[in-house]
């Protein structure tokens, strides 16, 4: 990305900046780093052997482009709307309601399910409370951090996926000195692991294919940054650095761990697929390994479904911004918190205390199910709005502080591989179910967007239309 220095004006009220470029870079690696890396990948790796690598290589160049096309529509525009008020401006006012609506529910369920993640493991701790008290202690708390200031909220989360981002770093150079035989007492494992059990790639082209869809949904939560932005002292200037940062932390973070996953352990041993870094760490004979990954899967949670409240509670300002949300959700504090909108946000994390009290078993596969594939709708429309205002721009000769480099063609390949990842996930049961029934849900939320079109609110900030619609 190249850059230019206009001065560009966000297009929210009432918020106020208290952000700084290293609390949103920061969050953007909380977001991004959680279940889906610590758990997830376990899953991958069982599916794809040592070949994962490269689905995690091609799903992190589908974020590295994602956020690059961000970056420049947030430089040009910040907005705590983000992709949302993009796809408006780009695709009309039905478009920009049913893509923040969908992130916003998208947000609401997953800040229930790490919740009650988090709460299942710690009341493996402490077997005399219930994991539904967890869930009411986790929720509490972390609606208490949002609602005390975006500043309060950005040094929490720094510290919060410190710990994250430090036990990576840690397990990055355990794992490179049990590969070179540095540990006392561990013989080297060497590379060999990676061709050793049925070669690189033993289940081929459709193994790697079957673990991207796996691969994708883990680097959900980087797009927090676009939203955060719109809160920090100079949108312009910081996102091009965050975005540099993230993308080039998260590639290292997730490629360096699952490298040395697969070379200190066989892919196929039962271990990896039941937790990779605790199967590793156990390897090289770290004690007390189980509590310590347990820690910091909980942590991962917490600090995922913090910025997940935040970006959730954004998302629905500037839905009541743009007239597209009731009102009521544009009210902010004297600190400028949109204290009913966090507070909307985390009802369903409550309404989901109750739900841990009567079916504590059956909650959280239920929850992630019904999150399916939104990341996909909504980085395709970011792809489809950047490609659109990106031409309006250079044919009106507007001078834009950031541009994304190989555009148009580099947008056109992100757009390309992610309608591949869908045609993927339709050739699997599970996965096709859970695409239908988000796409469902998106021509749902553009026929509500369709029907209310004609209601207007006076004093509404409202956001151009491409096409009226």
């Amino acid at each position: 990305m190249s850059a230019e220095v206009p001065v560009v004006t966000t297009t929210t009220r009432g918020l106020q900046p208290g952000l700084t470029r290293r609390q949103i870079s920061m969050m953007g690696l909380g977001g991004a780093i959680g279940a889906g890396l610590f758990v997830g990948s376990g899953q991958a790796i069982g599916i794809a052997g040592p070949a994962v690598l490269i689905s995690y290589f091609v799903g992190g160049a589908i974020v590295v482009l994602v956020m690059a096309m961000l970056a420049e529509m947030v430089a040009a525009r910040p907005s705590s709307g983000a992709f949302s008020s993009y796809a408006q401006r780009a695709l009309g006012r039905s478009a920009g309601s049913a893509v923040g609506w969908l992130y916003w529910i998208q947000l609401i369920v997953v800040i229930a399910a790490e919740a009650t993640g988090a709460a299942g493991i710690v009341a493996g701790w402490v077997p005399g409370v219930p994991a539904w008290v967890w869930v009411l202690v986790f929720v509490a708390a972390l609606t208490a951090v949002n609602l005390f200031g975006v500043r309060n909220y950005g040094r929490f989360e720094f510290w919060f996926a410190a710990v994250k981002v430090i036990a990576i770093i840690a397990f990055l150079v355990v794992g490179v000195c049990a590969i070179l035989g540095l540990i006392p007492g561990v013989p080297a494992t060497g590379i060999g692991n990676l061709v050793a059990h049925g070669g690189f790639a033993p289940a081929g082209v459709a193994g790697v294919a079957a673990a991207l869809l796996i691969v994708v949904f883990a680097f959900g939560g980087t797009e927090v940054v676009a939203i955060a932005a719109a809160e920090s002292d100079d949108p312009a200037r910081n996102i091009r650095r965050i975005v540099r940062e993230v993308m080039v932390r998260i590639l290292v973070f997730y490629l360096g761990s699952i490298f040395v996953i697969v070379t200190v352990l066989p892919w196929n041993d039962p271990a990896v697929k039941e937790g990779p870094f605790s199967a590793v760490l156990a390897t090289i004979r770290v004690p007390g390994v189980d509590l310590v990954m347990s820690v910091i899967v909980v942590v991962a949670l917490l600090s995922a479904m913090n910025a997940n409240i935040y970006g959730a509670s954004r998302m629905a300002f500037s839905l009541g911004e743009r007239g597209l949300a009731p009102q009521v959700v544009t009210r902010t504090s004297a600190a400028g918190v949109p204290r009913v909108a966090v507070l909307a946000s985390v009802a369903f994390g409550f309404v989901t205390v109750g739900l841990n009290w009567a079916f504590p078993d059956v909650v959280l596969p239920a929850l992630l199910n019904v999150v399916g594939s939104t990341l996909l709708v909504i980085w395709i429309s970011t792809a489809v709005a950047q490609i659109v205002l990106r031409r309006r721009a250079d044919r009106a000769g507007e001078d834009m502080p950031v541009r994304m480099w190989g555009f148009p063609w580099l947008s056109w390949l992100c757009l390309a591989l992610l309608v591949g990842v869908i045609v993927l996930a339709m050739t699997d049961a599970a996965a096709r179910t859970q695409l239908l029934l988000t796409l469902g849900l998106t021509v749902a939320l553009l026929v509500i967007a369709r029907l209310t079109r004609g209601i207007s609110r006076p004093g509404v900030l409202r956001e151009t239309d491409a096409d009226g619609a």
